[in-house]
């Protein structure tokens, strides 16, 4: 209330006040949205969450889900152990070591944000075709990864981009002034200062790897099983899903699988923003 009322003495114009309405008015239909999908999805799928769906292996009579929730963390363990140093190094480059303004930065950049609109399933057939064919890999894990790797490798560059340009020069000149070198200061000052940044972005590449179907059935294929190695196959909760809910004969296994589905990425983007606060606070 005090900062609509200063909001109000302060500024008189119309368009001020309009502007100001249509802000909270998006804001308001965001939110809305959020809480009807996710009010939606938990009241619909938590009524149909049994033990059985927890059983250690699928079968037709319990519709268990822990394969394809195994599968997905494993997908996106190895995804982030292949995408996040190439992406995060790639981007230190760019902003700390490569020319500011030359060609091969204005190249590298459009060549991410092209990536980073290619429809995920060309991702997947080039995936089957390159890692699952020419490689020799077939449906497995390493397939799925390193295709969804190349997927959000974009998005990893682009935020860690962004946040490494957010710190202000003063930080890196302070550093200079000290005697520390180029590494140095981008190890010990900078980093730190643009974590938060590069988690954000790391989350939403998180959540673009759990909520992936296409590239991964192309890949890592849709068998209800864990996999047993790097090179076997499986499924992830969201190609799981994609199954029960084709099938049509399983439609509140369907809507579990998206209720756990959304509680495993609001807990993972709870311990990401956890990890952003306790590394900020440092």
């Amino acid at each position: 209330m005090k900062i609509v009322a200063r909001f109000k003495f302060k500024r008189r114009k119309p368009s001020d006040l309009i502007l100001f309405a249509l802000t909270w008015l998006c804001i308001g239909i965001t939110v809305t949205v959020l809480l009807f999908v996710v009010g939606y999805v938990l009241v619909n799928g938590v009524p149909y969450i049994r033990p059985s769906l927890f059983a250690p292996e699928f079968t037709t009579e319990n519709q268990s889900l822990f394969p394809a929730l195994m599968g997905s963390l494993m997908i996106v363990g190895l995804s982030l152990i292949f995408a996040v140093p190439l992406g995060v190094f790639s981007a230190i480059y760019l902003v700390e070591y490569a020319k500011r303004g030359s060609r091969f930065v204005k190249i590298v950049r459009l060549t991410t944000e092209t990536l980073a609109g290619i429809p995920s399933i060309v991702y997947g057939l080039f995936g089957f075709i390159f890692f699952g064919v020419f490689l020799g890999w077939g449906l497995s894990l390493m397939s799925g990864a390193f295709t969804v790797s190349i997927m959000i490798l974009p998005l990893i560059m682009r935020t860690t981009e962004e946040s490494l340009k957010s710190v202000p020069d003063t930080y890196r000149e302070g550093s200079f002034g000290l005697g520390a070198g180029r590494l140095r200061t981008v190890i010990r000052i900078v980093l730190p200062a643009a974590t938060p940044g590069i988690l954000a972005g790391v989350i939403l590449a998180i959540g673009r790897i759990i909520g992936e179907t296409a590239a991964i059935i192309f890949t890592l294929g849709n068998v209800a099983r864990m996999p047993n190695n790097l090179f076997d196959t499986g499924r992830t909760l969201s190609a799981h899903m994609y199954a029960l809910a084709n099938e049509g004969t399983h439609p509140g296994e369907a809507h579990a699988t998206a209720a756990v589905l959304l509680i495993v990425v609001i807990l993972i983007n709870a311990l990401s923003s956890r990890i952003a606060r306790l590394i900020r606070a440092s």
